[in-house]
């Protein structure tokens, strides 16, 4: 049974494609949604920051005479809609002619029932402002009471959000679903030497809020990682090997998926050019990306193009198998689409990832830190020192110093470096504490040897 939030935005969106092929156009394509945001901030058991807004929207691309448009607008009234249309419209003639524009193939186009991806939870979506503080009162308390050295707070953020998406196309696709995810994050302070400030942190997502870790243990979890920041230093500069835990394994994952999208290849812009069926990364490395997992992140039953979400495996024990591509970077590369189109607010389409997980491996956390005898275990990156068309890889990095299998020391300002591509051929271990928090999702690994830049 459709949703009736659904089945209106789809009859909106069904609508202004309608109107746009009687005025002209080769091609209307749209994008309706509606939804709510509420974030709530504690800082010392006070709210500091309530946000809520709902929002109504639609977005449009046309297509005439191979000249593309978008618009948008949150105005739904009779006469906005109607300049809406005429603006887009206009906009088409205005354009230059792009070769490779047009909509995906219409005998690819998803048909027949969606699947049940259990993307939408109405308990989330129906947290107030008041539970919202409730939730972070109770998270942050639970840090500042867990130890006399935790002396003060960042301060405790509920957020949720929910809506609805629908997406219509002139060449006959009609489909749409919700959408929740919440989210709890506690930052407690502690005081250490020379009047340094040391901060931790833990949090807490899910689509589904029963699936949320309890307030209580996400804000002992954020104080006991503040603790274990107390009396951090560097270390000399040596090459050593570095293990990246799951917070930050997710952020190298990241960093990889943004070079292998069909539009960083077609134009150049990633060191993985060519590089299709050759090893880039260790024979342990499988990296997929899945739309399927019911109740993930980036789950979705069909993509910004109206195609079928398809599990698609980008590298497979170390070779790269295929670029993520819409049908705009296939036609460039004279290749189909993967079914990993996005489409944004005003319409436009692009590349994405959906549940972009690098498999994880047989060995525990623990047993992962226990196999190395010397090294640097990584919990947070900091600047932005990747470059995508060389590969060179440095960034600030900060956790502890393993000695003989065991967290020794809290490490603080140093710089890790290694080109990116080399990084991943050099991952000699996996651990298999995969967490789907986020829709980029990896396991602790561990890098054979990189550059550390210390005192």
């Amino acid at each position: 049974m459709t949703d009736p939030e659904i089945a209106r935005l789809t009859d909106l969106a069904d609508d202004l494609v309608q109107r746009a092929l009687r005025r002209g156009a080769d091609v209307a394509e749209c994008i309706a949604r509606s939804g709510n945001e509420l974030s709530a901030k504690v800082r010392k058991g006070e709210p500091e920051l309530v946000e809520e807004a709902g929002h109504r929207s639609v977005g449009m691309r046309v297509i005439k005479n191979r000249r593309v448009a978008l618009t948008s607008t949150s105005d739904l009234s009779p006469e906005g809609l109607e300049r809406f249309v005429a603006d887009a419209l206009e906009l088409a003639d205005l354009s230059q002619e792009d070769p490779f524009a047009g909509p995906a193939d219409p005998d690819l186009l998803h048909r027949g029932p969606l699947p049940d991806l259990r993307t939408f939870d109405p308990a989330g979506g129906a947290i107030d402002a008041a539970t919202a503080i409730a939730w972070a009162r109770t998270g942050e308390s639970a840090a500042l009471r867990f130890d006399p050295r935790i002396t003060n707070s960042e301060g405790a953020t509920f957020s949720r959000t929910a809506g609805g998406f629908a997406l219509v196309l002139s060449s006959g696709f009609r489909g749409g679903y919700k959408g929740s995810y919440q989210s709890l994050s506690v930052v407690p302070v502690a005081d250490d030497e020379g009047g340094k400030k040391r901060r931790g942190y833990h949090w807490t997502a899910r689509r589904s809020l029963a699936h949320l870790e309890d307030p209580r243990l996400v804000g002992e979890e954020a104080a006991r990682r503040t603790l274990r920041r107390l009396g951090a230093r560097k270390v000399p500069t040596c090459e050593a090997p570095v293990i990246f835990g799951p917070d930050v394994s997710r952020s190298i994952l990241g960093m990889l998926a943004g070079v292998l999208t069909g539009g960083s290849i077609w134009r150049k812009s990633s060191y993985l050019v060519g590089r299709e069926g050759t090893r880039v990364a260790s024979p342990s490395i499988t990296i997929v990306d899945d739309p399927l997992i019911p109740g993930a992140p980036g789950s979705r039953p069909f993509d910004g193009e109206g195609l079928p979400a398809r599990r698609n495996v980008v590298i497979e024990e170390g070779i790269l198998k295929t670029y993520l591509c819409d049908s705009y970077s296939g036609r460039k590369l004279g290749r189909p689409s993967t079914g990993s189109a996005s489409r944004g607010a005003s319409g436009g389409v692009g590349e994405t990832t959906s549940n972009f997980l690098m498999l994880p491996g047989s060995l525990s956390h623990d047993d992962l830190v226990a196999s190395t005898p010397r090294g640097l275990y990584v919990t947070e990156m900091m600047g932005f020192g990747f470059n995508a068309i060389t590969g060179d890889f440095s960034r600030g990095a900060g956790g502890f110093w393993i000695e003989n299998g065991k967290l020794a020391f809290p490490v603080s300002e140093v710089t890790i470096s290694l080109n990116f591509d080399r990084l991943l051929q050099s991952i000699d271990a996996l651990a298999s504490d995969l967490d789907l928090r986020t829709a980029t999702a990896a396991p602790s690994f561990r890098v054979a040897s990189m550059t550390i830049a210390g005192s």
